[in-house]
């Protein structure tokens, strides 16, 4: 088999590290290029960082991007130029920025998660499934746990969560959102989607959706002990995207949801 010609973004941030780790290990890959938003220079895992540019990209099948919505941006209009596949698992991104990917997904294949753990989004589709069930007379809310240095809240997962909320009542995840809470002991249910966000310690990353009657309590939960799982995934997503046509897809559509 060919291997994927590899380039991972955002090099020095945790998911780039262990991004870095994983696909050196994997032999479906050959890590061509890495980059950072500045020069570098010492190598990393025997590689020289670079900046995205056209010229680190021209070589490469697949880009992973694990960065900030305005670096992710940066490389999708250079991958669009170039016809690149991107794998896109920043988070953070507003409705206007969600719907500028769109757009770029009719000219280049984009997998796009929140969470690229298989874990999580068999929760979500779970989650759906209960929230279509279980009906309007249960009201829902989410909890996610995340590490001290983890800036945005929600999380990306909790805000896929609650589409699958959204999704499973039929509704509209924007008229759905609820408010939001950091750092709270407790948190109240609402008529929308409340969130509770807390950052502490070196948590990788704990979610949990919960419904309620007033009479009785469901619980869904996922936990993540090894940040390689959501690097695994992302490299099971860029083998799946690579022979794929333009087009806005997700984990579920690998997973066959």
């Amino acid at each position: 088999m060919k291997k994927i010609n590899l380039a991972i973004t955002g090099c020095l941030g945790r998911m780039g590290q262990q991004l870095i780790k994983s696909a050196i290990k994997d032999k479906n890959f050959k890590l061509l290029v890495i980059t950072e938003n500045k020069k570098i220079d010492k190598k990393i895992s025997g590689i020289k960082p670079g900046v995205n540019s056209e010229a680190e990209f021209k070589k490469v099948d697949v880009i992973i991007d694990f960065t900030i919505p305005r670096c992710t941006f940066e490389i999708l209009k250079i991958a669009s130029k170039l016809k690149k596949k991107v794998i896109i698992g920043t988070t953070g991104f507003t409705k206007k920025q969600e719907s500028l990917i769109k757009v770029y997904s009719k000219k280049i294949p984009i997998l796009k998660a929140g969470n690229m753990s298989l874990g999580v989004n068999l929760l979500m589709y779970l989650t759906e499934i209960a929230s279509a069930s279980l009906g309007k007379k249960f009201l829902s809310k989410i909890l996610e746990i995340h590490h001290k240095h983890k800036k945005d809240y929600p999380s990306g997962t909790a805000l896929m969560l609650a589409r699958g909320i959204a999704q499973g009542r039929g509704g509209n995840f924007y008229s759905l959102y609820g408010k939001k809470f950091f750092n709270k002991k407790k948190f109240p249910f609402g008529k929308k989607i409340n969130f509770n966000s807390i950052r502490k310690g070196k948590i990788i990353g704990e979610h949990e959706v919960i419904f309620s009657s007033g009479k009785e309590i469901i619980t869904l939960n996922h936990e993540a002990f090894d940040r390689a799982l959501y690097s695994e995934g992302a490299l099971s997503a860029a083998k799946w995207l690579v022979k794929k046509k333009p087009g806005l897809y997700s984990m579920r559509d690998l997973m066959n949801f």
